[in-house]
């Protein structure tokens, strides 16, 4: 290999993306505008959620149960209804979500001992949030049961009750289980997969539609260095891309570093240079900047986006589902990201996802070497 060679074909394609604005903006502003509208409105927490109540009991017990609704900051109450109709018509317009029906009797069947049933009405339409409303409604009302308890005993003058079983939950890696914490991470994966499949899909596709590919055919430049030359530009800008991305996570959304930043930009470094080979190795066989930036959409943004792991949990997923995964690079990249971001953990654990990421670039490196030099000869 001439590395003479491969510089020139290197600073012609740097002077081709400093020159056209269009691919700079794409390199650089479209990473960042991603990351400040999927980590500001890409979020699972679940806060404020929207509460009705008809207390139909009027007591001081029933308000003290609205109380713990009101004093949290998960509930949002948006007002009272004295009738079903009133209470339908709030959840259909989404003036809210979770309905609290309390009943005439309420405080009477405290009062004599018996179990008082409350009634939480809540709108399916969206299911995940929904059954985290209700574990957070259950929660409260169990508190506030508990409480009434204690207290009953008090009044008597007996002991108050021993509770067998005492959970201490301790979060560790994400203490405040803030999404955000482990969204950003799984973010800049994405981001680079996309970006840099989307750069390099251009390349040879550009050379062919401007009809500069056979004067590179002639040239003693061989295919590797041709690759070689090309991907060098695009990596510079997606390591820079990667080096915005962690001073946003750690500057604008407080996304906590506690791992190693060497191996971050070791492993984002295995990770990037085979995203940029797939984009080329797209550009190689379609010829067409159209065709070649809409096929490297499709073969990088959903299954990044959807198998990674990012955002839904693959064990989740259907079993098939679950092995084609296994062949999705940005799958390993968000565990080391993840792992590196919020355990700290090393390569002594990451190992066997940094040799994935490794195996990834040297196939599509070989790959679109294979698929231009049948074009060469």
């Amino acid at each position: 290999m001439n590395l003479r060679r491969v510089w020139a074909v290197a600073r012609k394609e740097f002077l081709h993306v400093l020159r056209d604005f269009r691919s700079l903006l794409m390199a650089i502003a479209i990473p960042m505008l991603m990351l400040l509208l999927f980590g500001y409105a890409l979020t699972l927490d679940v806060k404020n959620v929207r509460l009705v109540v008809w207390d139909q009991s009027g007591t001081q017990l029933s308000r003290e149960l609205i109380s713990r609704f009101t004093g949290s900051p998960y509930f949002s109450l948006q007002g009272y209804v004295n009738n079903y109709r009133d209470l339908e018509q709030a959840i259909d317009s989404r003036r809210a979500m979770l309905a609290l029906v309390i009943p005439v009797d309420f405080a009477g069947q405290i009062a004599s001992g018996r179990d008082a049933p409350v009634q939480l009405i809540v709108d399916g339409s969206d299911s995940n949030t929904a059954t985290i409303a209700l574990g957070y409604a259950e929660v409260l009302t169990q508190i506030y049961s508990q409480d009434l308890v204690l207290r009953q005993f008090q009044q008597r003058g007996g002991a108050a009750p021993r509770i067998p079983l005492e959970v201490r939950p301790r979060v560790w890696f994400n203490t405040d289980l803030e999404s955000r914490n482990f969204i950003i991470p799984g973010l800049i994966a994405v981001i680079m997969m996309v970006i840099a499949a989307m750069l390099t899909s251009l390349t040879f596709a550009r050379e062919w539609e401007r009809g500069t590919m056979e004067q590179l055919i002639s040239t003693p430049v061989k295919a590797r260095e041709l690759i070689l030359g090309k991907l060098l530009p695009y990596f510079a800008v997606g390591m820079f891309d990667v080096l915005l991305a962690v001073l946003m996570g750690e500057l604008l959304f407080g996304v906590p570093l506690r791992g190693n930043v060497a191996l971050l930009f070791g492993t984002a470094a295995l990770f990037l240079a085979g995203a940029l080979a797939m984009g080329m190795t797209i550009s190689i066989i379609a010829k067409n900047q159209l065709l070649a930036s809409q096929v490297a959409m499709v073969a990088t943004f959903l299954p990044a986006f959807l198998l990674s792991g990012f955002v839904f949990t693959i064990a989740n997923m259907p079993k098939v589902i679950q092995i084609i995964t296994y062949i999705v690079p940005a799958r390993y990249f968000v565990a080391i990201l993840k792992g590196i971001y919020l355990k700290g953990v090393g390569l002594e654990i990451l190992a066997g996802e940094t040799a994935l990421l490794t195996a990834f670039g040297v196939i599509m490196i070989l790959l679109a070497n294979f698929k231009l030099k049948k074009k060469l000869m």
